[in-house]
């Protein structure tokens, strides 16, 4: 279990019940391990920050920016984030609130395939085969 600062937890939970637009459609196809058995989480705390979603199975987290996210500042913050997470193990998928609006089925194909993908890492290779004797 990833570690997370405490003091978070009160601001997830506002988040969780004031979700977006765009959050709460894209977690109507997350939620209830919709996604190969794989569970996700709304608004997470993770380390310093507060993910949109989380599946710790599949070591994956889904952002969901506004048109706040394309100023320059907020840029700069965001790949702070992230690479903190890619250094906890973590993938980072990123979509504007307009792709998952519109897109919305596109956005959860993408989601698919990173969590197959990183399942198929997870299942070891089976062994070669012995003649019996």
């Amino acid at each position: 279990m990833l570690k997370y600062n405490a003091r978070l937890k009160p601001r997830a939970r506002q988040l969780r019940q004031n979700l977006t637009e765009s959050e709460r459609v894209l977690w109507s196809r997350l939620r209830g391990k919709q996604i190969s058995g794989v569970q996700f989480y709304r608004q997470k705390p993770v380390g310093d920050y507060i993910v949109d979603f989380y599946s710790p199975k599949g070591k994956l987290v889904v952002e969901i920016d506004g048109s706040q996210h394309l100023e320059d500042h907020h840029a700069e913050r965001d790949r702070e984030r992230d690479n903190y997470l890619c250094r906890l193990g973590l993938t980072v998928l990123r979509f504007n609130s307009r792709q998952v609006l519109k897109e919305t089925e596109a956005v959860v194909e993408v989601i698919y395939r990173e969590i197959a993908e990183r399942m198929r890492k997870e299942i070891p290779p089976d062994p070669p085969f012995t003649k019996g004797g």
